[in-house]
């Protein structure tokens, strides 16, 4: 069992993160409400109003056309295509593995009692695509990949309207049927609610920023969703052995994604982690992306120095990191003690790098703790795993009786009733 982490002990903290202001939190849930409502009351014409407000665009035709599709594909730069095309095979050959574990069940429980479930693809997916400050090539490709290797009839892609041409190839490359230019929290309300152009999803999946986050927390319901996702997060495991370059270097690669990204390492030795302090300290001299990392590190990054290996893992089960790094002198003998993460990286030699482009591995992970209780996306989430039962005559005589006094005892005469007519006339 888990341990309250206030109960732990033998851990000292070198470095905390700030804490998350509930007064922001609050603020961008009232602006988030309030672009869902418009956007489901007045459809596209809102859609364009907070185009040109908040992304300078001045679009009114949203989907890109077949022909600008060819045109962003023609723009691409031959390498980054082949790139491109590596990471997408990587990605597919993985989600097909995975989707042939995904059986469907018949089993005959007691003689007559017919149970079983079949693998059924989500009808319509949206995938939110971010913009961000750099062109994600990888970003669609981790939403759309997985859902078309499951069977979606139809996979809608929304990315803003100022996103790298790049970006629409990659959702064209990825295998998008529908591509829109529309973000943040109205790209979540076009696909949740449906507009004149844009068509209502059965579930939407993909990162955004806090916006597009809120947004999807409060339209799902009649909408599924993939998971809230929080800024990113990287935290390494680290032993003696620990390399302090290659720890920082890894911690500030993912730091320079945004000023929040959540940084952390969690070590055995006092000596490792004065070594990665000082290490980051150096690396901010010269990294292009230090004006981003910096903050990051500043504001979100943690070291915390445990007494032994045990609160070592007990502190990162705890913490849930969404990329955990394993570094330490038996790696995959640690890894197999770890329970709460959203994608592990195990031996110095996987960085998480690696799963972000194109090792084939889904790089939209759970954060905010959520690897306690959830896995990332994956070819599953695009898929429902539906039951159903049959019986014949022996298995009535068997399920019927203890159906007929549980209904009953709990006063539900009519569930009584549909339970006792099938035993009287298999008895008449």
């Amino acid at each position: 069992m888990r341990p309250d982490v206030a109960t732990l002990t033998g851990i000292h903290h070198v470095r905390m993160p700030a804490e998350v202001s509930l007064e922001e939190t609050a603020s961008i849930s009232e602006v988030v409400k309030a672009i869902l409502e418009n956007v489901r009351e007045r459809g596209d014409t809102a859609v364009s109003e907070y185009a040109k407000s908040f992304d300078k665009s001045d679009l009114t035709a949203f989907e890109v056309s077949a022909e600008d599709r060819e045109a962003a594909l023609a723009e691409l730069d031959p390498q980054t295509r082949a790139d491109t095309e590596f990471a997408i095979s990587n990605v597919r050959a993985f989600a097909e593995a995975q989707l042939a574990t995904m059986l469907p069940l018949e089993v005959e429980i007691r003689d007559g009692v017919h149970l079983g479930h079949r693998v059924i693809p989500i009808e319509r997916v949206g995938c939110y695509v971010p913009g961000g400050r750099y062109p994600l090539l990888s970003a669609p490709i981790m939403t759309i990949v997985p859902a078309k290797v499951a069977g979606v009839d139809e996979v809608i892609a929304c990315l803003p309207p100022n996103a790298h041409r790049a970006m629409i190839a990659g959702c064209h490359l990825s295998g998008a049927d529908r591509i829109f230019l529309i973000g943040g929290a109205q790209a979540i309300a076009a696909m949740a609610y449906g507009t004149e152009t844009v068509p209502a999803v059965d579930k939407i999946v993909g990162p955004g920023n806090a916006f597009v986050n809120e947004a999807k927390r409060q339209v799902f319901g009649p909408v599924g969703i993939d998971q809230l996702a929080g800024p990113s997060e990287i935290y390494i495991l680290a032993d003696e052995t620990g390399d302090a370059e290659m720890i920082a270097t890894d911690l500030l690669a993912q730091a320079e994604h945004d000023v929040k990204t959540r940084v952390g390492l969690i070590t055995t030795s006092a000596q490792l982690a004065e070594a990665v302090e000082a290490e980051v300290k150096r690396q901010l001299q010269v990294l292009a992306t230090a004006e981003t990392a910096r903050i990051a590190w500043e504001a979100k990054g943690e070291i915390a120095v445990c007494s032994d290996e045990a609160t070592m893992i007990a502190y990162s089960d705890h913490i849930a990191a969404e990329h955990l790094q394993v570094h330490t002198a038996d790696p995959h003998g640690l890894a197999k003690k770890l329970r709460n993460y959203g994608s592990l990286f195990i031996g110095e030699l996987a960085s998480v790098v690696y799963s972000d482009k194109c090792c084939g591995t889904n790089h939209t992970l759970p954060t905010m703790a959520a690897g306690r209780y959830t896995g990332g996306l994956w070819v599953g989430s695009y898929v429902k795993v539906v039951t159903h039962q049959w019986m014949d005559a022996e298995g009535v005589r068997t399920v019927a009786p203890p159906a007929v006094r549980q209904s009953t005892s709990e006063g539900l005469d009519g569930h009584r009733r549909a339970a006792q007519i099938r035993l009287d006339r298999l008895q008449a």
